[in-house]
């Protein structure tokens, strides 16, 4: 497979540790892979305007002027399919990373098995994304990529499927699950919610990346908490 990969560290022996176990991960595992680096955010996204078609991000969120956290929340407004990996050597950032999907956080300094079997993860979710679902409506076929679903709700005989537009059809939940992936779960009778579009949860509600505030049951904090962190 071939990968566009951008590696961000404002520490230029950091940066150049980091691209070399990347290196050595692709020869192991037969990949292809384009890889840039860069000394920060800000040159980062200006190449970005420029080609946005990067498939991971290994990101430094102790960067200069503008730090990783922000930089992803940038990238997030118009990216949702780019895996972006936190390399960090502060704990205290994690939290932040719900906000926008990040895939995981690497401590300083990074054991090459760990960044290898991220990397792994990465692309296995780059080739789930590739999944699509395949909906009747009014008469025609409508295909919607897995990934863009964010939650789906039901009423009587018919789901609503939220992603980058709103498409209602004649399904049980069941039904959709079965067509969906291990990054949904099943929250009560009537939702289904995509794990990576979760920004917090509390006892009472889920929030989503975009705003979208959904009830959560009683008694179901305590699985969708484990789901997002089995998933993760």
């Amino acid at each position: 497979m071939n990968y566009k990969i951008a590696v961000c560290d404002d520490v230029p022996a950091d940066q150049q540790y980091i691209s070399d176990l990347v290196q050595h991960w692709s020869e192991q595992r037969g990949h292809t892979v384009q890889l840039e680096s860069f000394l920060s955010a800000e040159s980062f996204l200006f190449r970005y305007a420029e080609q946005n078609d990067y498939d991971i991000l290994l990101l430094d969120i102790e960067l200069g002027r503008m730090d990783g956290v922000t930089m992803a929340k940038t990238l997030r407004q118009d990216n949702d399919t780019v895996q972006i990996v936190f390399v960090t050597g502060y704990s205290e950032y994690i939290a932040e990373g719900y906000e926008v999907a990040a895939l995981h956080y690497l401590m300083k300094p990074v054991h090459p098995d760990k960044l290898f079997a991220v990397l792994d993860r990465a692309t296995e979710k780059l080739r789930k994304n590739e999944k699509v679902l395949h909906l009747e409506l009014g008469g025609e076929m409508v295909r919607v990529p897995v990934y863009q679903v964010c939650y789906a709700d039901v009423m009587g005989n018919y789901v609503t499927i939220h992603a980058a537009e709103d498409y209602t059809v004649k399904m049980t939940l069941v039904e959709l699950t079965r067509r969906l992936d291990e990054r949904f779960y099943r929250v009560g009778r009537s939702v289904i919610v995509n794990l990576t579009c979760i920004s917090r949860v509390s006892r009472t509600e889920i929030r989503l990346t975009d705003g979208t505030v959904l009830p959560l049951p009683r008694g179901a904090y305590d699985g969708i908490n484990r789901a997002i962190i089995a998933h993760t």
